[in-house]
């Protein structure tokens, strides 16, 4: 039941997407692809998923609809980082 227990509630894939997209959006700010209105968007929104990520394992368990929730926000981050990084703005 234990070990039942411990793989609905680690979240290493989701884990893995936050860890990939901090990098993508820091990447961004170092090349100038990302602007500081850009920036302060998309860390409120990183802010909002590991919020939520929080909110999901309070209660010791991540159900497959959490799961899907929560990687529903990242693929609309992930969208956004993209978005931000090619939209021809870039800081000076």
């Amino acid at each position: 039941s234990a070990k039942v227990n411990a793989q609905n509630y680690y979240t290493p894939g989701i884990r893995h997407e936050q860890v990939c997209q901090q990098e993508r959006i820091y990447n961004g700010v170092r090349t100038g692809e990302i602007t500081p209105r850009e920036l302060a968007r998309l860390e409120m929104q990183q802010a909002r998923i590991q919020h939520d990520k929080r909110c999901a394992k309070a209660d010791g368990y991540v159900s497959p609809c959490d799961r899907y929730r929560l990687r529903r926000e990242q693929a609309y981050a992930s969208y956004n980082i993209y978005r931000d990084k090619h939209n021809g703005f870039y800081r000076f």
